[in-house]
């Protein structure tokens, strides 16, 4: 039996699922695809791919690290304790909404001056992380500072966090619609000590 609490609970819930999904399209409508695209190429020939960043970017991150993984390429996420140096031939993947994330920036430097590649995602192209990229893939999303709500009204950095999980997501079925290895085949690398 729904009291009027749970009804009004389940109003909500509907509401801002729709208000996520609403600025999630929004944003989607902003997206430069062309400079997007300019991404799958350093994915294809890096000799392997590291992906940093911190918080919730990060977790989102690991899911694109996982995806990319299952496509066959040699993948590591950055802080892991079997993470290995990066070096020259190598990728860095780096998402910070301000491109001022400390660790982030730092992790930047590190790749830069062993010769790997980075590729930044952010909100903004005049950043610390930016100046260290040789691409940077503009999500017009909220720093988690901007309390206005004037871009998202979600809390903090949410919609650039949704972004950077979507996008990975995009990028993968791109590349797999490219590729057309068989889902049975990728499915063989998915985890099985689970």
């Amino acid at each position: 039996m729904n009291t009027p609490v749970q009804k009004e609970t389940a109003a909500g819930l509907k509401t801002n699922l729709g208000l996520i999904l609403e600025e999630n399209l929004k944003l989607a409508e902003q997206l430069d695809f062309d400079q997007i695209a300019l991404l799958l190429p350093y994915i294809q020939h890096a000799e392997r791919i590291f992906l940093i960043g911190a918080g919730r970017s990060g977790l989102a991150l690991r899911s694109a690290a996982m995806r990319l993984m299952h496509f066959g390429l040699t993948v590591f996420v950055a802080g892991e304790t079997t993470t290995p140096a990066i070096r020259k031939g190598d990728l860095l993947i780096a998402a910070s909404g301000s491109g001022t994330t400390s660790t982030i920036v730092k992790a930047a430097e590190k790749a830069v001056a062993a010769g790997a590649v980075v590729i930044a995602m952010s909100t903004t192209a005049d950043s610390p992380l930016a100046a260290l990229s040789a691409l940077t893939l503009i999500l017009p999303a909220a720093q988690k500072q901007d309390h206005g709500k004037t871009i998202s009204a979600q809390y903090a950095g949410s919609l650039f966090e949704q972004a950077v999980l979507l996008l990975n997501d995009a990028i993968f079925q791109t590349l797999w619609a490219a590729d057309g290895t068989p889902a049975e085949e990728l499915w063989k690398r998915h985890a099985n000590l689970e």
